[in-house]
């Protein structure tokens, strides 16, 4: 009985664990497909936010130029690029998404496809006009 205790605590374990978005992901370039950054989502209360904590492409020390208001001239490196993102159901939804490259803000939502790929889709206005990527999740 105990060790069946057990195995189904482990079980539950690994579930509930694949199915949050919290942990480090995988960006790539839409064209080329090459590893862009690495990003880590982090959670305080019921809020979701995103990091970048690694860059593959471009200098290391980066700032962001186009951004403005606070982010401005600060380093790509740390920089929080998604922000006030709530769990709804299956989805993540009502936050932004910066894009250090042009400086736009967009509304975001995202959505596991499964454990180890998320669908992060910026999008002004209505969720039809926008962009989607998808991150893999950092083993």
């Amino acid at each position: 009985m105990k060790q069946l205790f057990l195995l189904l605590l482990v079980t539950l374990s690994f579930t509930v664990k694949g199915q949050s978005i919290i942990g480090q992901w995988e960006t790539y370039d839409d064209k080329t497909n090459e590893k862009k950054a690495l990003i880590e989502i982090e959670k305080t209360n019921d809020i979701y936010t995103a990091k970048i904590i690694k860059k593959y492409i471009g200098e290391e020390n980066s700032v962001c130029e186009k951004c403005e208001g606070d982010k401005k001239n600060k380093p790509i490196i740390g920089l929080v690029i998604i922000e006030g993102i709530k769990k709804d159901g299956k989805e993540y939804n009502d936050g932004t998404i910066l894009d250090p490259e042009s400086g736009d803000v967009y509304s975001c939502y995202l959505k596991l496809v499964d454990d180890n790929k998320l669908k992060v889709r910026g999008y002004m206005g209505v969720a039809l006009l926008g962009r989607t990527q998808y991150w893999i999740r950092k083993q």
